[in-house]
């Protein structure tokens, strides 16, 4: 596996656990808004070592509840299900982080039992999906992951990141044509700060009340909404 990073001890990337939380390197997509742009490169080596994460989970056990694995895009890493097996033989849950575009080994994971929770990125509505990932899409390869996850059992989270430019308030409600029956549906609030495209950093974020202005348009339709 190829990470780039990690924190040791989170308290808000698992829902209702403790845990370490790893970034992968390497990104099948180029979204501006990006905070971990310098995640995209996926020839770029890792700098923390297997070895050295498995030796701190190991003083672990019975302290943290699980290990969240996020990026980048995780499902590049050839030996991620090898990875996540040895996270569950230590007694660890295990969360996945996930663009989606990579079906075919959320479908092998999923198949495995290697996850207990998954949070999948929504970037757009269906029309304006390239526009929010900065390249050209697969949308039929998102529509098989939200399947695989629909049919699942699995917990899971659906997340979008609302950026002003990228994303008009009166738009969104569109995106239920992808998040309806969803168990949980966040909006998360666009970050300037490190934003990937320099131009972004100058764009300032939407006012809460416009998140919130759009409660009502998704409560009905998710299990759980809430906002970021």
């Amino acid at each position: 596996m190829k990470i780039a990073g990690w924190h040791r001890c989170s308290l808000i990337d698992f829902p209702g656990k403790v845990a370490a939380t790893l970034f992968t390197q390497g990104c099948n997509l180029r979204c501006p808004f990006c905070h971990n742009g310098d995640l995209w490169d996926l020839q770029t080596p890792g700098t923390v070592p297997e070895g050295e994460i498995f030796a701190f989970l190991e003083t672990r056990k019975g302290l943290l509840d699980g290990v969240v694995v996020s990026g980048g895009e995780p499902t590049l890493q050839p030996d991620l299900p090898d990875f996540l097996r040895r996270l569950r033989e230590l007694g660890f849950a295990t969360k996945l982080d996930s663009n989606g575009f990579r079906p075919e080994v959320l479908e092998n994971l999923l198949a495995n039992r290697l996850l207990n929770f998954v949070a999948l990125d929504v970037k757009h509505i269906p029309e304006r999906y390239a526009a929010a990932c900065g390249c050209p899409v697969s949308l039929d390869a998102l529509r098989r992951s939200l399947r695989l996850l629909r049919e699942s059992g699995l917990d899971y989270e659906l997340r979008t990141t609302v950026v002003p430019g990228i994303h008009a308030p009166e738009e969104l409600p569109a995106l239920l044509e992808l998040v309806a029956g969803a168990p949980r549906l966040t909006l998360q609030n666009f970050d300037p700060r490190s934003a990937a495209s320099h131009s972004l950093r100058l764009r300032k974020p939407f006012p809460p009340e416009v998140l919130e202005g759009l409660r009502d348009k998704f409560s009905p339709h998710v299990g759980q909404f809430s906002i970021r």
